[in-house]
C-alpha cells in the first residue's frame, strides 16, 4: 500500500499533484482511469488523494477527468457559452465578478504606451499559484503581468514579461507585490488591481474578455463583434495571446467556433487545467457546500 505523501497542504502541492495526474490522464487518452490507479501513481492512499483532490476542484477525480478531454470543451460552448452583448446587459463586464475577487482596472494611455514603458518601474516576484509557479508584476497602480512557469520554465516566462515593456526598470520585489499576488489567486479577501499596458486595440478585446463569466467560454469571433470588429477575427486572436496578465484577464476562455482549444500561450495543459478548475468550481458553487 502506497504511503501517504506528507507534505505542505498548500495550493501549488495541489497544482503539482493535479499536473502529475493531468499527464497520466493524457497519456491514457480516452480511457476513464481508476482511482485507486491514479492515487497510487501519485503515491498517496485513494482516500487521501480524493480528499486533496476534491478539495482542491470541488468535484471528484473522475468527474474531473471528463473536464480535461478535449469533448470538455465542446461540451462547454453547447452548455456555457456566453454571447459578450448579453453579459454586458447583465452587468456581468467590468469588475466584482471574477473569482469572487473585486478587480478594478484602468488601462495606460496610447502615448504611454508607445514609450515601450519608459520611465516605468516594474515590480516583479514569483509566487505559489494552483497552476505552477507564477511570475507576478505590477506597477504602482496595479498588476502589469502574471506568466506562468509550468510549461515554459521560468527564464521563459521572464523574458517574455519583460519584452512586453522594454523600456521600463525592473525591480525585485515579492514583498511589495504579495497582497496583489494574494488577492489575485484567491488567497485572501483583497482587491486586485489591474494596470493594463497594451496598444488600444489590445486593450479593447482584453475588456470583452473581462466580461466571461467563470465557468464560461466565448469565441474569437464573438470578442470580434462585441468590440465592433466582427472582420478582425484573426487580429483578435493575435491580442487574445498578448495579453500578459494570465488568468484574471480570462484569455483561457476564449475557444474556436468547434470547440477546439485554440492557443495559450502559456501551454495548452495549462489552458485545459484552468477551464477545467474553473469548472468543477463551477458545479461545486451550483450544487451548494
Amino acid at each position: 500500500m502506497p504511503k501517504d505523501t506528507d507534505r505542505d497542504d498548500s495550493q501549488a502541492y495541489h497544482f503539482s499533484v493535479i499536473r502529475r495526474a493531468i499527464d497520466r490522464i493524457d497519456a491514457a487518452g480516452a480511457e476513464t482511469l481508476p482511482l485507486d490507479a491514479l492515487a497510487a501513481e501519485m503515491n498517496m492512499s485513494p482516500a487521501h488523494f480524493q480528499r486533496v483532490f476534491s478539495r482542491w476542484v470541488g468535484v471528484s477525480p473522475k468527474r474531473y477527468q471528463q473536464y480535461l478531454t478535449l469533448g470538455h470543451a465542446r461540451a462547454l460552448m453547447r452548455e456555457r457559452f456566453t454571447t459578450l452583448e448579453t453579459a454586458d446587459a447583465l452587468g456581468l463586464s467590468g469588475a466584482g465578478r471574477l473569482h469572487d475577487l473585486f478587480l478594478r482596472w484602468e488601462a495606460m494611455s496610447p502615448g504611454d504606451y508607445a514609450k515601450g514603458g519608459a520611465g516605468l518601474e516594474i515590480r516583479w516576484g514569483w509566487v505559489d499559484s494552483p497552476f505552477g509557479p507564477a511570475l507576478v508584476m505590477a506597477t504602482d497602480r496595479g498588476i502589469c503581468g502574471i506568466g506562468f512557469a509550468a510549461e515554459t520554465g521560468p527564464e521563459p516566462a521572464m523574458a517574455d514579461l519583460k519584452s512586453r515593456w522594454p523600456h521600463a526598470s525592473f525591480v525585485e520585489d515579492p514583498m511589495a507585490l504579495a497582497p496583489w499576488a494574494e488577492a489575485a489567486f484567491g488567497q485572501t479577501g483583497g482587491e486586485a488591481r489591474l494596470h493594463l499596458i497594451g496598444a488600444p486595440f489590445q486593450i479593447k478585446v482584453w475588456e470583452a474578455l473581462l466580461a466571461v463569466p467563470s465557468g464560461q467560454v466565448t469565441t474569437y469571433s464573438e470578442i470580434a463583434r462585441a468590440i465592433g470588429h466582427p472582420g478582425a477575427v484573426r487580429a483578435v486572436g493575435t491580442a487574445v495571446g498578448r495579453n500578459p496578465i494570465s488568468y484574471l484577464i480570462p484569455c483561457h476562455r476564449a475557444l474556436r467556433k468547434t470547440g477546439a482549444l485554440g492557443g495559450y500561450h502559456w501551454g495548452l495543459p495549462v489552458k485545459r487545467a484552468l477551464l477545467a478548475w474553473e469548472s468543477a468550481r463551477a458545479e461545486a458553487g451550483a450544487n451548494g457546500p
